[in-house]
């Protein structure tokens, strides 16, 4: 305790007095504080709070032999030089808005296969049943997610800078909007998984089922964190039209979902599990349908949300800006997921038929 006092003194007089000699005065430029400096180059890691400042980068502020701060010679005014720390600035704005245009070309696109898939299912009276309700709701959300997304994906943009920097309270309610479609779409994918998972395992016997509390979970239970979202940054995190990711409160949102997805991986993997096992154990001709089905529920994973589990946060560097290419590519393109279950309705009612009847018959 002694030594660490003495240290402790040691510093504080260190700060205290000036350096011997010629030395630039400390001094505040406005975004970081300058302590007293000999002659030379002080250098400083650059900000943190600068979104687009790289912390990694240094800040420089040259002191004159006569301990005066350098200035600039164009402004005549004390200068720091901050000009690393936005090196990289110029690639990180084409990166966003080659992501921007990547997001908003994939929900239209979304938007116009899902309607079509909608169509299609609501002509088709031969796919009239329960699980196509299902698909029918989770198509409705995505439709709604994509519709709130590029609104406010065009708020936040550079082009509507003006109406982002005046932090309205339509802007922060379109974001929370976002956060419940957004949480929507995943339960209403869990929703998807709960009946296959009841249609094929745990009640195969069963014809029917309530869905009244599949749209309980879809439509009423994303509205609990939604709310609970706007309301803590409301709160605690009140930045303008709470764009700025950096903050645990995001969390409230995204610990529904990865618990959403777990159980929504942990269904498929079971049905996977029991489909295969049925399987080995059947020799029929309907086999071949049989394996079309485990396919089809495969090719489901990816578009259930599975990336999230594997990498649930993004990583730093280059390869930050790859995870965010395919986490683009995985979250605004819905389309074959319409395509495919409003294409292959028929026949994947056919699978569903085939898992029923062997577990039946054993």
């Amino acid at each position: 305790p002694f030594t660490d006092s003495f240290l402790f003194a040691g510093v504080r007089i260190k700060l205290l007095l000036p350096p011997v000699g010629n030395y630039c005065n400390r001094t505040w430029d406005g975004w970081m504080c300058w302590g007293d400096s000999a002659p030379g180059t002080a250098m400083q890691m650059c900000p943190t709070y600068f979104q687009d400042f790289d912390p990694g980068e240094k800040v420089t502020k040259v002191c004159n032999p006569d301990g005066q701060w350098f200035h600039h010679p164009e402004s005549n005014r004390v200068w720091s030089n901050y000009t690393q720390c936005q090196v990289h600035t110029k690639d990180r704005v084409k990166v966003a808005i080659s992501l921007y245009y990547l997001a908003v070309v994939g929900h239209c696109l979304s938007i116009v296969s899902l309607i079509i898939s909608l169509i299609i299912f609501s002509y088709l009276k031969s796919l009239s049943c329960q699980r196509i309700s299902l698909h029918k709701n989770t198509f409705l959300s995505f439709i709604l997610n994509s519709i709130v997304t590029i609104m406010f994906l065009s708020v936040s943009a550079v082009i509507n800078e003006n109406t982002t920097s005046s932090n309205s309270v339509s802007c922060k309610i379109l974001a929370a909007l976002t956060q419940y479609t957004s949480t929507s779409n995943y339960f209403w994918m869990l929703c998807e998984g709960i009946y296959l998972h009841t249609l094929i395992i745990v009640a195969v016997f069963v014809e029917e089922q309530q869905l009244f509390w599949y749209y309980i979970l879809g439509w009423g239970f994303p509205i609990i964190p939604a709310t609970t979202y706007a309301v803590a940054r409301w709160l605690y995190f009140d930045d303008k039209c709470w764009i700025s990711p950096h903050t645990h409160l995001v969390y409230i949102i995204h610990g529904p979902i990865q618990v959403a997805l777990v159980v929504n991986l942990f269904f498929l993997l079971n049905i996977i599990r029991v489909l295969i096992t049925k399987l080995k154990e059947t020799h029929c001709t309907e086999s071949t349908a049989y394996m079309k089905a485990v396919r089809a529920t495969l090719i489901l994973i990816p578009l259930l949300g599975v990336q999230f589990i594997l990498m649930p946060w993004r990583p730093e560097g280059c390869i930050g800006y790859v995870y965010d290419f395919f986490n683009n590519i995985f979250s605004h393109f819905q389309v074959r997921l319409g395509e495919r279950l409003s294409s292959d309705g028929r026949r994947f009612t056919g699978y569903i038929v085939v898992a029923r009847k062997i577990c039946h018959f054993d």
